[in-house]
């Protein structure tokens, strides 16, 4: 069954809607900044999304407040994707339209505010005491009241891989009938459990991240809301991408880092791949996990290396925006249709030298060339792999 992508949007460090972004990418300049999260004293550069604090909820999500589902609501008003959303809705009814989102922060960060505001019986004061925001489900639950959606509704969080694995379980919805349309997507925000976790485990850059350059030395940490509708191809005709294949692995090597020759992601790029129907000289570009610690990003060289030829254009885009971890698979899936939409390949911002012990290259500047098949990788702690193909419509 084909699947058609019918709509997206994406709000980042790199820009608030698609135009936004591609201008980013476009010329070049980095949304990253210098930690200014408060109460955050960690030396360190984040993707943050200026408009966060500043975005009200609707009075009936109110009681849905937190950080979080005030980045995934902003996410939701842009691009017209709401417009288009409800016209879908009107055409197949709410209860035919599922819900999947990518998540591995949630709303935590809403939680470490009612803990730091414990009244002295050690209760939460009344405005926190909020039991569908202090659970993982919090994205998919406001997501779907967010929309009006009626069908099934699912959070996924695999770590960095979340909300690239939010494809395969709507494809799988959809090919076994239980909807005929999806809107999947995926939202972290940045917090404080999240800054100082990732900073206990010495991955953190005191320095804007360099994604393949011989002097990484560690993540940017940013926050993202990227969304996504796919449907049955007969639905959406007007539509110019499709989902060709996804593949998953977890190879459960380590708790945090990679096989040290990549044999979980080359199994989920062989799996993508098989589905797809495609052999691997026929893709044009990827995109890459590429966070720009050390380990991470010469492994996955290693994982290309075992697949691909120097014909596939890689990069890395989270020079841009940084890592925004649950929500890394769509912003990237999203950067990859844009880049096939504008026939402008993202280079990797920051790397200035790749390293040599890289063994596949990686293409530093941008390029304007056409991209027919692409692909996107997303690699999450524990071994959660997932890499997705897309494939443009011929009119």
């Amino acid at each position: 069954m084909r699947l058609a992508i019918s709509s997206y949007t994406a709000t980042s460090a790199a820009g608030i809607g698609l135009s936004a972004m591609a201008n980013s990418i476009a010329s070049r300049s980095s949304g990253l900044r210098p930690n200014d999260l408060p109460e955050c004293d960690l030396l360190t550069w984040i993707g943050r999304v200026p408009s966060v604090e500043d975005t009200c909820l609707p009075h009936h999500l109110e009681h849905l407040q937190s950080r979080n589902n005030q980045l995934a609501w902003l996410g939701l008003q842009q691009d017209g994707f709401l417009d288009t959303l409800n016209q879908l809705i009107e055409r197949l009814g709410a209860d035919r339209i599922g819900v999947v989102m990518g998540t591995s922060t949630s709303s935590i960060g809403r939680t470490e505010e009612a803990y730091a505001r414990l009244e002295q019986s050690a209760l939460m004061p009344e405005a926190y005491r909020q039991p569908e925001v202090h659970n993982l489900h919090s994205p998919g639950l406001f997501v779907a009241q967010a929309t009006g959606l009626k069908g099934p509704s699912m959070t996924i969080s695999t770590a960095c891989s979340s909300s690239a694995k939010v494809f395969a379980s709507a494809a799988r919805w959809i090919q076994h009938g239980l909807v005929d349309a999806v809107l999947l997507g995926g939202v972290d925000s940045l917090c404080l459990s999240i800054l100082y976790g990732f900073n206990s485990l010495e991955l953190i850059s005191p320095d804007p991240c360099r994604p393949f350059d011989v002097r990484r030395n560690g993540i940017s940490i940013g926050e993202a809301a990227g969304f996504a509708v796919i449907t049955r191809a007969d639905l959406a005709p007007e539509s110019k991408f499709e989902l060709l294949g996804y593949g998953e692995s977890s190879d459960a090597y380590h708790m945090s880092h990679p096989h040290p020759e990549g044999k979980g992601a080359v199994l989920a790029i062989d799996r993508a791949l098989k589905r797809a129907q495609l052999s691997a000289q026929a893709i044009d570009y990827i995109n890459l996990h590429g966070t720009a610690s050390r380990a991470n990003d010469l492994v996955e060289t290693y994982a290309l290396a075992q697949c691909f030829t120097d014909r596939t254009l890689a990069s890395s885009t989270k020079g841009w925006m940084g890592h925004t971890l649950g929500a890394a698979g769509i912003l990237e899936a999203i950067i990859t249709l844009q880049a096939m939409a504008n026939d402008l390949v993202p280079g990797t911002l920051n790397c200035d030298v790749p390293d040599p012990e890289f063994r596949f290259p990686i293409l530093q500047s941008n390029v304007v060339q056409s991209i027919q098949y692409a692909m996107t990788n997303s690699f999450g702690f524990g071994g959660n792999n997932a890499t997705l193909v897309f494939g443009r419509i011929h009119d």
